[in-house]
């Protein structure tokens, strides 16, 4: 059973879906593609949500430009819902707005990066399981050692010099 739904808006978001399921297969989590718009296919969006609650723990959502897609799913599900929105070079960023701003009563957790979205979405799932658990300690340790290993290169002056 897939634990994770990644929700795209459009095939223009693909590539960054794409970095995502990269993120959770390292993660061994088992996840599955769709791809339904708030905008242009409403009536299978809320079909596909609804319809999560059966199957996945965890919903990220992924809609460039306007995010409608991250409210709509949180408004129509008691899931956890991931905004992982791909910013847009052509608006300078500003396009993250619609995803932080939401009426009240619709949580979307808003998160940037496809890394960081598959991350946040294994911590949610670790709260119940303890497989995952495990693999995000071993993952928090290999980080820690990453970091450590740099430091000694930096300290030791062991670094190539540019």
């Amino acid at each position: 059973m897939s634990k994770v739904l990644i929700i795209m808006g459009s095939g223009s978001d693909l590539p960054y879906c794409e970095e995502i399921s990269i993120a959770l297969d390292e993660l061994k989590l088992p996840h599955s593609l769709r791809v339904a718009s708030a905008h242009k296919t409403p009536e299978e969006a809320l079909k596909i949500v609804r319809e999560a609650a059966d199957k996945f723990k965890v919903i990220i959502t992924v809609a460039g430009l306007s995010d409608s897609l991250s409210g709509f799913a949180a408004a129509n599900t008691t899931l956890p819902v991931i905004a992982a929105p791909p910013l847009s070079k052509n608006f300078s960023g500003m396009d993250i707005l619609s995803s932080l701003s939401m009426p009240r009563g619709v949580a979307p957790m808003t998160v940037l990066g496809a890394s960081q979205a598959a991350l946040a979405a294994a911590k949610i799932i670790a709260l119940s399981d303890k497989n995952i658990e495990i693999t995000l300690e071993k993952s928090l340790e290999t980080s820690a050692l990453r970091v450590r290993d740099m430091d000694e290169k930096v300290r030791d002056g062991k670094r190539k010099k540019t």
